[in-house]
């Protein structure tokens, strides 16, 4: 099944696509400032392993002129927060169990939104992103399974996960990728260990 899903917020509306393989084993959402060539790749990855994916876009495109709202890390969050309700009240994926894959500025924000929804949000798998900028109450209050994942070259994201890991009471596992290792590879291991556990 093929859904377009859209979500009025005051500064516009955020479009997003929903996929659902016939008996889905959960629901993944890939959480993005703005929609890329590259969601279709992994939404096809995902949906081809027999999860659902909702791939959604946190800024409205009036929002996206602006060089600096991918570092609003409260509105991002209130985005997905708005995007989780969106998801326990609709038929089609209420029921299934949830995972967020957030992605560089995304990261923080899905955080902060696990943490506050840690009934519903059952595992996060997150690539890149300045950790430590989620805030010590969100890292200390996460309940849901963390994947961290890194590029070689991100430094300076691998040293902010660092400073938050001391933080994270939950169960965290992180790991620096080759230069030819797929992260899909990781992400499915991740959801297949948790989410399906959840289910």
């Amino acid at each position: 099944m093929n859904r377009s899903i859209s979500l009025h917020t005051t500064h516009g509306l955020l479009h997003g696509q929903l996929e659902l393989p016939d008996h889905p084993r959960g629901l993944v959402l890939l959480a993005r400032s703005q929609h890329t060539p590259l969601d279709i790749l992994i939404t096809d990855n995902l949906t081809g392993r027999g999860y659902g994916v909702l791939s959604m876009q946190l800024l409205s495109a009036q929002e996206a002129h602006f060089a600096d709202a991918t570092q609003n890390v409260p509105r991002l969050t209130q985005r997905l927060l708005d995007i989780l309700e969106l998801i326990r009240n609709d038929g089609d994926m209420q029921d299934l169990p949830l995972a967020i894959f957030a992605s560089g500025d995304t990261t923080p924000a899905a955080i902060r939104a696990a943490a506050r929804r840690d009934t519903q949000v059952k595992l996060l798998a997150c690539y890149g992103g300045i950790v430590d900028r989620a805030g010590l109450e969100a890292l200390k209050l996460l309940e849901a399974p963390l994947l961290m994942l890194f590029d070689t070259a991100d430094t300076i994201g691998r040293a902010a996960f660092q400073r938050a890991a001391t933080h994270l009471a939950g169960l965290y596992e992180t790991h620096v990728l080759d230069a030819e290792e797929d992260p899909m590879l990781r992400v499915a291991g991740w959801l297949s260990i948790h989410l399906d556990r959840a289910a």
